[in-house]
């Protein structure tokens, strides 16, 4: 699912539940404020954002986002899909302290808690 205004309260928990169990994986563009959530893998996420929304790869971010958690706890920075050498970034993180909190921003305005 492709998510460019905010989703239904409970709708995180629902697919948490319907998924994994306690989280939901999206896929972030940092640049547009969009993100895809609920895939079973975030590099096929990572492939719809590119090919319907025309996203870069450079500002693709893989996330895990626990829906019965707050604060800094309810957002994991941990995907392949965050290597990238070529960038600057060289961990499974969003190394960049700017680039994580405005994908915080996107996730809290997309998906309320």
């Amino acid at each position: 699912m492709i998510v460019r205004v905010s989703m239904a309260q409970g709708e995180v928990a629902r697919m948490a539940r319907e998924g994994f169990g306690d989280f939901v994986k999206a896929v972030v563009d940092a640049e547009q404020g969009i993100m895809a959530i609920g895939g079973d893998l975030h590099a096929d996420m990572e492939a719809v954002l590119r090919e319907q929304c025309g996203s870069a790869n450079e500002r693709l971010w893989g996330i895990n986002i626990y829906p019965a958690k707050s604060g800094s706890e309810r957002i994991e920075f941990d995907s392949m899909i965050n290597l990238k050498p070529a960038s600057g970034n060289r961990s499974r993180g969003v190394e960049d302290a700017a680039v994580r909190e405005g994908i915080e921003r996107i996730v809290k305005a997309l998906t309320p808690e």
